[in-house]
């Protein structure tokens, strides 16, 4: 069965819950849901994670299944949060230029997303 990865480049919150609602729903039905979070997406990472923040619950669920395969390092980077992706312990990529490449999930066979 074809493995479904999300790669989720949009920072608008309320676009980003549709990337973690989806992640949850193709990961209980067995087609994968990895994220890779792109772009203006990375800045959502320490905002999901303050408490009351609307995407927390999500956020957790999708973290605890283990979901978020990648977070790009560059952007990251580029958007002043590196550091708390770091330390929030989530898995970052930088293979391609400091980005992490569509062309590996392409060679394992998973239909690729762009959110």
């Amino acid at each position: 069965m074809k493995q479904v990865v999300i790669f989720a480049f949009r920072g608008d919150p309320l676009c980003f819950v549709h990337v973690l609602l989806n992640a949850l729903d193709l990961a209980e039905k067995g087609l994968g849901g990895r994220i890779i979070i792109e772009g203006e997406a990375t800045r959502l990472v320490p905002e999901m994670i303050q408490p009351g923040h609307f995407l927390r619950a999500l956020y957790g669920s999708v973290k605890e299944k283990g979901l978020i395969d990648a977070v790009c390092k560059a952007c990251s980077m580029k958007m002043g949060v590196l550091e708390a992706v770091e330390q929030e312990g989530l898995p970052i990529e930088a293979g391609m230029s400091g980005h992490p490449a569509m062309s590996r999930y392409e060679q394992e066979g998973c239909e690729i997303i762009v959110m």
